[in-house]
């Protein structure tokens, strides 16, 4: 039986944990957080009352001798506590993404974790999520033929949707802890993961990005356009791009955060579509008109996927089933350490380009470079916090307005059975 340790009890952790509670192979024996109130309520939560509390996130690794643990905190805090954890001989570190706030710190996690021989996770769920690793094998199996481009649109929308900690958002304001803005560092990991899985690519050469602080604190809406590298010389030219779209007026009730990615993928010999995943399983998805993938190939257009659980938390369980494999294999967890610096890389290279207004190349991003400045990101000139406030009025201001008019929303329960 494996021991699991979570530091950070914040919003994700509700997501992150289901792994290990589902999971026949491990044992949740401690969390640590600063706040010990919200650690106790999560863990009612979760049925698991009598689970030792740590205020002190270093007492709980030097006494509970862990297996795993889950580091689910600010992005600043990543590297100094995966860098405890390593040295106190925990094998298995999972830490959520983004890996961290700089480059320079992506190296020292990866360089201790070696070092230390411990398997060093970067969590990124949406790699496991049921209906794109259908995509992938259908990918893989040529159903378009080459994929030549990518595109991912994400939808911030005016929900309802999960109650979010105002504390978590707060300190993403930060872009000194945060690593860059909410949108393109934070949720954008996880498209940016996807831009480059689904393609079957490791990195891209170039990025040209237009961010629009509309609110003077978030970083959207936004347009992100990026050059694939090319394997061979007669190969065809391969770009991507992915769009942030504020859409605050938008009734779309959702389980978890207030967003929604929609993908289109086009091939030599056809096109794909898939939709949705954060907000997997609402309204949406049970109309005709957005099955799960969409094909065009071949002169005929076909559905696929539509057995598949389209709940965004069964991503999260199949990635942390995958971390416990890992750890009783010895085989490398998805993603590596590395893996989790090149989404690092890819995620600050549109902040380099809006402030340098001009196309950056993934080599620019080094720690070195952020060493002598020439890479580093800066916060937003003139934030205004009013600004963002008139903003969430407006959207609460909505949703009121549609729950008067007979809108409903199902709310997010924990379930026990998964």
């Amino acid at each position: 039986m494996l021991r699991v340790g979570i530091i950070g009890c914040g919003d994700i952790a509700n997501l992150n944990v289901l792994g290990y509670l589902r999971s026949q192979e491990t044992e949740l024996v401690a969390v640590s957080d600063t706040d010990l109130q919200v650690a106790g309520k999560k863990l009612e939560r979760w049925g698991l009352r009598t689970v030792p509390i740590y205020e002190d996130y270093k007492k709980m690794i030097d006494r509970e001798d862990l297996d795993i643990v889950e580091i689910l905190t600010p992005h600043h805090l990543h590297a100094p506590m995966t860098e405890y954890c390593a040295k106190a001989g925990v094998p298995g570190i999972s830490v959520q993404k983004p890996m961290a706030h700089t480059i320079t710190d992506c190296d020292n996690m990866i360089r201790v974790c070696e070092e230390e021989n411990v398997k060093l996770k970067l969590y990124e769920n949406f790699r496991f999520y049921p209906v794109y690793l259908r995509a992938k094998i259908l990918l893989e199996q040529e159903i378009i033929g080459e994929p030549l481009n990518f595109r991912i649109n994400t939808v911030a929308h005016g929900g309802p949707s999960m109650a979010i900690d105002m504390k978590a958002f707060l300190w993403r304001r930060n872009f000194e802890n945060c690593g860059g803005g909410m949108w393109i560092y934070d949720d954008g990991i996880h498209k940016l993961s996807m831009a480059l899985w689904l393609m079957d690519q490791e990195k891209v050469d170039e990025l040209y990005s237009w961010i629009d602080y509309f609110t003077t604190v978030q970083d959207s809406p936004s347009l992100l356009f990026w050059k694939y590298p090319s394997k061979e010389l007669d190969d065809p030219p391969k770009y991507g791009s992915m769009q942030f779209t504020l859409a605050p007026n938008v009734y779309y009730p959702s389980n978890y955060y207030d967003c929604d990615e929609f993908i289109e993928i086009s091939g030599t010999k056809g096109m794909m579509w898939l939709n949705q995943c954060t907000s997997g399983g609402n309204i949406i998805s049970k109309t005709p008109q957005y099955p799960p993938i969409v094909v065009y190939s071949g002169g005929e257009v076909k559905s696929y996927g539509e057995e598949l659980p389209r709940d965004w938390r069964y991503s999260f369980i199949n990635s942390t089933e995958h971390f416990i494999s890992a750890i009783q294999e010895g085989s490398n967890p998805i993603y590596t350490g590395e893996q989790g610096k090149n989404l690092c890389i890819f995620a600050k290279m549109p902040y380099v380009s809006t402030q340098k207004k001009r196309i950056v190349r993934w080599e620019e991003i080094t720690s070195e470079n952020e060493q002598n400045g020439s890479c580093n990101i800066n916060d937003p000139v003139e934030t205004d916090g009013g600004t963002l406030i008139k903003y969430l009025n407006r959207i609460r201001k909505d949703l009121k307005k549609g729950i008067q008019e007979g809108l409903q929303h199902k709310e997010f329960k924990y379930q026990y059975d998964l």
